[in-house]
């Protein structure tokens, strides 16, 4: 294809700025050591958790004052739209999104939720109150294991929309650029 069309499918933009992706693969690195750690219910678990609850308590702040694409406002879609998207997944032809696409709202939205419930959790067992209680483990593991299972769908969801749209959304996780956006795509 040669002409504008041909420059347009290569120009980017920045999409995801500094912080987001500092968040994302310091996040990545932080539930991996409490998953290697939480074995030996030591104190650098616990600092390890208190350290991913705050490195969510920043993204929740960013999510609100941060820049366009960072915004919850952006991507945080209700369930209806985010059902209709997994439902044009299925069939094969859902539209390409500049920034997250509403099942990738949701999932945000869902490891938020999770992973603060994991910490809390987690600091709940080290109080008076609940020091040695087996529900609040109970709880807690629970609540780990649903972040692992949401990390993997996560993970799917990557690769499946790196795929069907052509483009590496790990790498553009890294350099915080994705191309630009084509006829059809959301902006």
């Amino acid at each position: 294809m040669n002409g504008p069309d041909a420059q347009q499918n290569h120009k980017t933009l920045r999409v995801w700025d500094i912080l987001i992706r500092l968040f994302h693969w310091s996040l990545v690195a932080g539930m991996a050591a409490a998953w290697i750690s939480s074995s030996s219910r030591s104190e650098v678990h616990q600092w390890i958790g208190l350290g991913v609850a705050g490195l969510v308590c920043i993204r929740l702040i960013w999510g609100f004052v941060g820049t366009r694409y960072a915004r919850f406002s952006n991507f945080i879609s209700g369930p209806v739209t985010v059902w209709r998207y997994l439902m044009s997944i299925l069939r094969g032809h859902e539209q390409r999104y500049v920034g997250h696409n509403p099942a990738g709202g949701a999932m945000i939205v869902a490891l938020i939720m999770a992973i603060l419930l994991t910490g809390l959790t987690g600091w709940l067992m080290t109080t008076d109150a609940y020091y040695g209680d087996d529900t609040m483990q109970f709880t807690h593991s629970a609540f780990a294991y649903g972040v692992v299972a949401l990390i993997g769908l996560h993970l799917a969801g990557v690769i499946l929309a790196s795929v069907r749209h052509k483009e590496n959304l790990v790498r553009a996780m890294i350099t915080g650029k994705k191309r630009a956006a084509d006829e059809g795509d959301v902006a």
